[in-house]
């Protein structure tokens, strides 16, 4: 299988001549990993029942951390949804490899959709599954909105959107996941979103795939499917701790396969999790820092800043030149957009996570200010400037 290099080595390959200023310390804005610790009763947790190593985990998870994601949906998006209406999983990113190929695995000419740029494991998992792809582009020209033609949905077996959107910050109202769950009716695709930021918002909160589906009266959830995750809303990535939910008789088959991937969470780190996701707190006490996060980005830079997640998807012209120069006269690291897209998207931009404190942010990003000045000043010099 010929996969490609994770944007992160691609940038680090780019950047490996490259050094950073000496007048500052080095700070790296590509990853999306919560830059905080995890919550202390998160930690006790995990402590108290480490002797339950002895144990083998349920592929399925156990009953008290299915119970208490089922809490969540219901505390989240207020819908009810039966034991057989969910799966556990060892984070999102198992799922969103390895579903594809379980749900492919039996098509004739399988074929798969997905928002571009992207989460490269959706890409991945359609070069394990063999799968023809269509790109959903998202750009500037659409308002970063997803659409496929009719030909392309009735082609498509299952069709991945990721809203909130990472890279793009980008939201979809109730309506438009309507519109979508009409869609994977109509044409008979099974329609999943990732959903893993929709506890980082500002305003109003966004939406889920779930509460569109029961709106238009598809209240079993057929075709429908969300995945979420503990690890952006607690600051807890390496407990792996991720959800799938939706309709039931695929989970049924699905649930079936995954005794036979090995990917059960160890009990200790159920039961932290649980504790995660049973909390209502700590989610509040994050997003309160990033919302603090993206209103000094909107002060500093003057840009418009999205609702949801901790990205800013910023237009800067040429993303290379721009991800090196910012690195060897600032010391900051940010992800060139053309490395989370095919096909030319992404270019032009660059995404930076926000994920430290306001006082380190803040800091950051008044270098970030000072850079883009001079930057569009050498630009205007050179006649190119930056595309509006």
């Amino acid at each position: 299988m010929d996969f490609e290099k994770y944007p992160f080595e691609k940038l680090n390959d780019f950047l490996k001549d490259s050094k950073p200023s000496e007048d500052y310390t080095l700070s790296n804005l590509t990853i999306g990993e919560p830059q905080f610790q995890t919550p202390e009763f998160i930690q006790k947790k995990l402590c108290e029942f480490a002797s339950t190593l002895n144990k083998y985990p349920k592929t399925s998870g156990e009953d008290f951390l299915l119970k208490s994601m089922l809490n969540f949906i219901k505390n989240r998006f207020d819908i009810s949804l039966d034991k057989n209406q969910l799966l556990s999983s060892f984070g999102t990113r198992e799922v969103l490899f390895n579903f594809p190929q379980f749900l492919l695995f039996s098509k004739q000419n399988p074929c798969m959709a997905f928002t571009n740029p992207f989460y490269q494991i959706y890409e991945g998992a359609a070069i394990a599954s063999r799968a023809k792809v269509f790109y959903i582009d998202l750009d500037k020209k659409n308002n970063f909105t997803p659409k496929l033609s009719k030909e392309e949905m009735q082609a498509c077996h299952l069709v991945i959107l990721n809203f909130p959107n990472n890279p793009t910050g980008k939201e979809l109202s109730l309506e438009e996941l309507e519109n979508w769950a009409k869609d994977a009716l109509k044409y008979d695709f099974v329609l999943l979103n990732d959903e893993c930021y929709s506890d980082i918002y500002f305003d109003a909160k966004p939406p889920s795939l779930l509460q569109a589906s029961k709106n238009i009266g598809n209240s079993n959830f057929k075709n429908i499917l969300v995945v979420n995750s503990i690890s952006k809303r607690s600051s807890a990535p390496g407990l792996r701790s991720g959800l799938i939910a939706g309709d039931a008789d695929i989970l049924s088959s699905y649930a079936k396969y995954r005794t036979y991937t090995g990917c059960a969470s160890p009990v200790p780190l159920q039961h932290a999790s649980a504790s995660a996701w049973n909390d209502l707190e700590a989610n509040k006490y994050f997003r309160e820092i990033y919302k603090k996060n993206f209103a000094l980005a909107k002060e500093i830079l003057n840009i418009k800043i999205p609702n949801s997640s901790f990205y800013l998807w910023l237009e800067v012209g040429d993303d290379l030149s721009f991800c090196k120069a910012l690195f060897e006269q600032k010391a900051i690291k940010v992800l060139a957009g053309r490395f989370l897209g095919r096909l030319g998207k992404g270019e032009g931009y660059v995404r930076i996570a926000l994920v430290e404190n306001p006082e380190k942010t803040k800091e950051t990003l008044l270098r970030l200010k000072d850079f883009l000045d001079s930057f569009k000043s050498e630009d205007k010099g050179k006649g190119k400037g930056k595309k509006e």
